[in-house]
């Protein structure tokens, strides 16, 4: 357990310091009240002697802590911990974070991870002093808290659309976790004034770490948006989304120190997984201080992240989705590659009824790709055999683009696959696996800005920003004249 948390030295001086750096990193429990706090906590700073820390939320409620009311601990950014291992532990807690122990359970965790379910409950149990349920049970928690405190959903319903098999475990779980009845937690709402009231309509923050560059991570995905899929508005990015139990959409604004979310969900189950993907779209669970630190050691590197440090990586609320996107773009510019999937969109995708009208289909799925003919595919006769391929594999299960997917077998499987090169790996990789180290050394605008930075070969440089390269392409791309760089103006 020691290696998911720092020293207890540097927990310690973060407690001391309110170093709202680590939190999510750790969580601290005072021994003589029986609560857990954030290292930020504003309360009075307790007694070395008197606390005890836990690398999750889920682990301290194991213990008999609950949560800080003033603090909120359940509300901080995930660990960046997640981003970087590529372990077993890692992608279990991807998934646990996706929702996918209340819809299939444990043992759907331990087989996708190829585990027995005694094998998954000893691993986690010794990472995170929690075993996969507790970790569940925490975060249906925190869910239910969501829905109490934004929507007039009745006691019940927010159990069940939680993830809780009975109102019973449901206030058990809400007693424990917040010390308060579930009906107690509901006065704590405070709707803003022009707050959207809409049935279906979920306001939410989405914590991060600061600092927070939100240029490049906007500009990319308003630059690259798929018409009736994306789009800007109101200075907000909206898209559609496939979801478990139904379809779903959402509208992402940036703000100074966190991003707002508005959700409207089908079915309100669906309320986990939809937050873990959209924080995955903008990589909410980065931890900006420790990469920069690495990128701006290079001194190459180093005026541009202090120009603008925090940049974050475009990700993907769907690892198929991204993946099949990338073979579309491939040696064509941005604009045709809009153009040409939006089309595809409107004839092979789900429409969807949005109700502020913009968008109107949810992406197709693999299968959908598959069934085409590569006459009906626009661009050269390969690339629609290497997307159809792609999708295929994709469809049948050769290929696991989830949150827990094992990222070296799939670049393997994504390298075996014909017309499919190192550039698509690598932004497979970065935009789809969440590889905070993946660097696709061959692409036109890195040869571009390491020219400009006067390296011969960006390869070699590459090699002083491991584990960070995903986010040194980031900086790179920013010295580039595209719109991808520039967050669109707030109209």
């Amino acid at each position: 357990m020691e290696r998911m948390i720092p020293s207890r030295e540097v927990c310690l001086r973060a407690v001391a310091s309110r170093d709202a750096r680590f939190d999510g990193e750790f969580f601290t429990a005072v021994r003589t009240t029986r609560i857990y706090c954030r290292p930020s906590c504003p309360a009075l700073t307790p007694k070395p002697r008197n606390t005890h820390f836990y690398p999750s939320a889920a682990a301290a409620q194991e213990a008999g802590y609950r949560a800080c009311r003033r603090c909120r601990p359940d509300t901080v950014p995930g660990s960046a911990a997640w981003n970087v291992r590529a372990d077993t532990a890692a992608r279990a807690m991807r998934l646990i974070g996706d929702g996918l122990v209340d819809r299939e359970g444990v043992p759907g965790v331990a087989e996708r991870l190829g585990y027995s379910v005694r094998q998954l409950q000893r691993l986690l149990a010794d990472e995170l002093g929690a075993s996969p349920l507790a970790l569940a049970r925490a975060q249906r928690a925190h869910t239910a808290r969501i829905l109490l405190e934004t929507t007039p959903m009745r006691l019940g319903e927010v159990a069940y659309a939680a993830g809780f098999g009975s109102v019973r475990s449901f206030n058990d779980a809400i007693r424990a976790t917040y010390a308060l009845t579930p009906g107690e937690l509901r006065p704590r709402l405070r709707r803003r004034p022009g707050a959207d009231t809409r049935l279906g309509a979920l306001e939410l923050r989405l914590p991060l770490r600061l600092p927070f560059e939100p240029g490049n991570l906007f500009g990319h995905l308003v630059a690259t948006a798929v018409p009736g899929v994306e789009e800007w508005r109101n200075g907000a990015y909206r898209r559609t989304l496939e979801l478990p139990n139904g379809p779903g959409i959402v509208a992402l604004a940036p703000r100074p120190d966190h991003v707002a979310a508005t959700l409207w969900l089908s079915d309100p189950r669906d309320l986990t997984p939809a937050i873990a993907r959209c924080r995955r779209l903008l990589d909410l669970d980065a931890d900006p201080v420790a990469v920069d630190q690495v990128l701006a050691a290079d001194p190459a590197l180093a005026p541009l992240v202090h120009a603008a440090p925090g940049r974050r990586v475009p990700g993907t609320v769907d690892g198929a989705e991204l993946a099949l996107r990338t073979v579309l773009g491939q040696q064509v510019s941005t604009a045709a590659a809009r153009t040409q999937t939006g089309r595809l969109v409107a004839r092979v995708g789900t429409p969807i009824s949005d109700p502020d009208g913009g968008l109107t289909h949810l992406f197709p799925a693999p299968d959908a790709f598959a069934a085409l003919d590569p006459a009906q595919l626009p661009g050269p006769r390969k690339r629609a055999e290497t997307l159809i391929g792609l999708a295929s594999a994709i469809a049948a299960g050769e290929l696991d683009l989830d949150p827990g997917a094992d990222r070296a077998r799939t670049r393997h499987h994504l390298a075996a696959l014909l017309g499919i090169g190192p550039w698509t790996v690598e932004l497979v990789a970065m935009r789809a696996l969440g590889d905070p180290d993946a660097f696709p050394a061959g692409d036109l605008g890195i040869v571009r800005a390491g020219s400009a930075l006067g390296w011969t070969d960006p390869r070699a440089a590459a090699e002083r920003w491991r584990p960070w390269r995903s986010y040194a392409t980031q900086y790179l791309w920013a010295t580039l004249d595209h719109p991808i760089n520039t967050l669109p103006e707030v109209s």
